[in-house]
């Protein structure tokens, strides 16, 4: 599956319906737990205090998406949700990769809170590579002996 990564500001989700269809129906079906408000305020909200949402994008649709904000030094990614027809179908995981990739090319440091994390999702972080890091209060991709 040809999944390509896409960033969806406050202008972009102004300026682009489909952004907005496609947004609006991966977080109503999250889990509801997963979200601190109704899908649509969780959206808007996040946007308008700055943040992003960076997507899993195919067939000319976001099929997956995940909050990201940027202090400047880490990108924190929270809120991770995939499409029910497309779960289990490696999008999330194509979704992390890419964003570990633009991290790196923009100089981030790429973190996933801890906070909320359920065991499935810290197995799947540590399958990913990623590794509990407490200065950072969350996981962090672990680096190889290259990247040292």
């Amino acid at each position: 599956m040809p999944v390509t990564l896409q960033m969806i500001d406050h202008a972009r989700w102004q300026a682009d319906e489909q952004v907005r269809i496609d947004l609006s129906r991966i977080y109503h079906e999250a889990p509801g737990e997963r979200l601190p408000l109704a899908p649509n305020e969780f959206i808007q909200a996040s946007l308008e205090t700055g943040h992003r949402f960076c997507t899993a994008f195919f067939n000319d649709r976001h099929i997956g998406a995940l909050l990201c904000e940027d202090d400047g030094r880490a990108w924190r990614i929270r809120h991770c949700c995939v499409r029910k027809s497309t779960r289990r179908r490696g999008v999330g995981t194509r979704l992390m990769a890419l964003m570990s990739l633009e991290a790196a090319a923009r100089e981030r440091l790429l973190v996933v809170p801890d906070q909320g994390l359920t065991l499935a999702d810290e197995l799947l972080l540590s399958r990913l590579g990623y590794v509990k890091d407490a200065e950072q209060q969350g996981f962090v991709l672990a680096q190889t002996d290259s990247e040292s």
